[in-house]
């Protein structure tokens, strides 16, 4: 079964008097356990496919799936539990909240999840530690690089044990060297889990790291390989 499939998705928006097609008869399989790049340049739809796939955006018409559940039929209730138990997000701008420890940030969606105090405590530092952030667990965002801060972001999007994760241009605001480091750090967290990676992009660092690319134009599907990872 398809970790993610999309079924002739359609998404229009509206800028003044025109209408823009976001999204234009996508049709689309990721495979379980896949390593994916949506790659595209800016406005070309990858982002917009992301949040759908997501449930962040309501598309028009179509049919998504994250596996065997149509997530394009869900209520906001339904939809919110499915991202809180089955999907991880990593942005751009991190989205950590700045009063929060890296620790509390990774523990909140446990705690919002319900799992114990204890256990939240042990997998946080497990995690902490396999992303490479041991002895930092204690430190707020403000002091952290753009790279450790990516990291707490990737700590708490697997926190939850999600079968997916979707990636927003995850290097955007990242060095060379960091770049890399992190996008390391998913492929070993892609094979060593068998955790889906979804991940929108235009970055060439990105993609070489990329078991398939999904290349977008103006809201469409233009290409689509595959190949061995670098």
């Amino acid at each position: 079964m398809p970790a993610v499939r999309c079924v002739d998705v359609c998404k229009t928006y509206r800028q003044g008097d025109l209408e823009v097609k976001g999204l234009d008869h996508v049709s689309l399989e990721i495979e379980d356990g896949g390593f994916v790049c949506l790659s595209a340049p800016s406005g070309g739809g990858k982002t917009t496919l992301l949040n759908a796939i997501g449930g962040l955006h309501r598309i028009d018409t179509g049919e998504i799936w994250i596996a065997d559940k149509r997530i394009d039929e869900l209520g906001k209730a339904e939809m919110a539990s499915m991202r809180l138990h089955k999907i991880g997000f990593v942005f751009q701008a991190y989205n950590l909240i700045p009063v929060l420890t890296a620790r509390e940030n990774v523990e909140f969606v446990m705690e919002v999840q319900g799992v114990p105090a204890e256990q939240r405590l042990d997998r946080s530092t497990g995690i902490l530690e396999e992303v490479g952030l041991k002895g930092l667990e204690d430190r707020r965002p403000a002091k952290m690089s753009g790279g450790q801060q990516q990291r707490v972001a990737v700590a708490r999007a697997i926190a939850s044990r999600p079968a997916l994760v979707l990636a927003d241009e995850p290097t955007a605001n990242l060095d060379s060297h960091t770049a890399e480091q992190l996008m390391e750090l998913f492929v070993e967290l892609n094979t060593r889990r068998q955790t889906t990676f979804v991940i929108a992009t235009h970055d060439q660092r990105v993609m070489k790291y990329a078991r398939r690319i999904v290349r977008m134009l103006d809201g469409r599907v233009v290409g689509d390989s595959v190949r061995e990872a670098a």
